[in-house]
């Protein structure tokens, strides 16, 4: 039986990465973004690979647009087996240090790191575990787990996202639910965060050195997650 895999806040890096290597393995694939003609042009490019793909709009820090989206898909391409959060914002949202955070700073990091994630496993966890089957994919990045100042508001939501899927994780055990957390501590070939750190270094401060990982590592790496089903959380491409 052929499986649907939805990214949702799809992009050409974790979202390309991952959509070709379940595409590689049979699922379809549903684009989720909250540009109509980029996200129909990003399942155009699958569909070229030979994946079967469709796209859907929504942004997904909005409730009701996202509930619309689930509902188009399961629609469209029948039950979400594999949900893969991957929405995530640009550089350009950082604060410059942890004493420049305040809350206005964390309105960006929270919507798509915190609520967002909430709210997709509200619309797809109950029919996953009335199933009995299912995976809910999230992504995190490196300034949770080490000390970047200059990456403050986005270290603070991603320890509370890293609680939220860890917790999720240890309460759906047992039910055939997976959920895990993929720790992303480099650059993501092709990223918008990669383009925007090429065009402007002037974004990392000086003497910070990041490591780069390419798109198809880390959708091995999310495959890996999905079929071994063990850990909560997966750390890849941070410094030794």
């Amino acid at each position: 039986m052929t499986r649907t895999l939805a990214i949702f806040g799809y992009g050409p890096g974790l979202g390309v990465g991952t959509a070709r290597r379940f595409g590689k393995e049979g699922f379809r694939v549903a684009v989720v973004g909250r540009d109509g003609e980029r996200a129909n042009r990003n399942a155009e490019r699958l569909r070229a690979e030979g994946i079967e793909a469709a796209a859907f709009t929504a942004d997904i820090t909005d409730a009701r647009q996202l509930q619309t989206a689930v509902d188009d898909i399961t629609a469209t391409l029948g039950p979400i087996d594999v949900a893969m959060h991957g929405a995530a914002a640009d550089p350009s949202a950082r604060t410059p240090s942890t004493l420049e955070v305040d809350v206005a700073a964390l309105a960006v990091p929270i919507a798509l790191k915190l609520h967002s994630p909430i709210l997709l496993t509200r619309a797809l966890a109950p029919a996953m575990i009335e199933r009995g089957d299912g995976a809910l994919l999230f992504s995190s990045g490196s300034s949770e787990r080490h000390l970047l100042p200059y990456l403050a508001n986005f270290g603070i939501v991603l320890a509370a996202q890293r609680a939220y899927v860890r917790q999720l994780h240890a309460e759906l055990e047992g039910t055939g639910v997976y959920v895990g957390l993929l720790n992303i501590g480099a650059l993501i070939g092709n990223s918008r965060a990669e383009r925007m750190v090429d065009e402007h270094p002037e974004l990392v401060p000086p003497g910070v050195e990041i490591p780069r990982i390419t798109n198809d590592e880390l959708g091995e790496h999310y495959w890996r997650m999905y079929t071994e089903r063990v850990h909560d959380e997966l750390d890849v491409g941070f410094p030794a």
